[in-house]
């Protein structure tokens, strides 16, 4: 059955920039048409699942950028099964000396600095006035081993707003230790 273009609110925006005449030839051409309303139900498990592929192809496209620097670097790390084992919202890699190398775009939805901001940093400068020092000490002591560890800190937004961040740093190893990754999300 046909629907005329009256029930096709969906074209509204589209038909209100033409003119008088443009509108009333578009109109009738469309009246020939056959529309079928798709039930909410479906749009729901539609979007869904448009949403959990648009979030597996940017995990997807991180692991790649990881395994180019993986490649360039020489590092001999698992980085597959790093990323299998831990969840995060942003990703860092660091150069040895703490400087950063990259970020994910996670990383600026999470702490408000875009990643020209973060890039040649330290991520100290995510750390403000109600981080613990002695947090920042365990982290220091724990770097120092070269060994992967997890520590929960209290970093600063841009706003200056706080929010509890659950880091997992993983030494990244060629011949020696050359970078770091660190797996970061918000935590309770």
């Amino acid at each position: 059955m046909n629907k005329p273009l009256t029930d096709l609110s969906t074209l509204d925006f589209y038909l209100s920039g033409q003119s008088d005449d443009e509108y009333r030839r578009t109109k009738r051409q469309l009246e020939f048409l056959e529309v079928s309303a798709m039930p909410l139900l479906s749009w729901d498990i539609f979007m869904q699942e448009f949403h959990s592929r648009a979030a597996s192809n940017i995990k997807n496209a991180e692991l790649e950028q990881v395994l180019s620097f993986a490649k360039k670097f020489k590092w001999n790390n698992d980085i597959l099964a790093a990323f299998a084992e831990n969840d995060y919202e942003a990703l860092i890699i660091t150069d040895k000396s703490q400087k950063i190398l990259w970020v994910n775009d996670g990383f600026t939805a999470m702490t408000g600095y875009a990643k020209k901001d973060a890039i040649n940093n330290s991520p100290r400068f995510l750390q403000g006035e109600k981080t613990s020092v002695e947090t920042k000490k365990r982290i220091r002591a724990k770097l120092a081993k070269d060994l992967p560890f997890q520590e929960v800190i209290i970093n600063h937004r841009k706003d200056n707003s706080t929010y509890k961040c659950q880091v997992k740093i993983i030494p990244l190893v060629g011949e020696e230790t050359t970078h770091y990754i660190a797996f970061e999300k918000k935590v309770s």
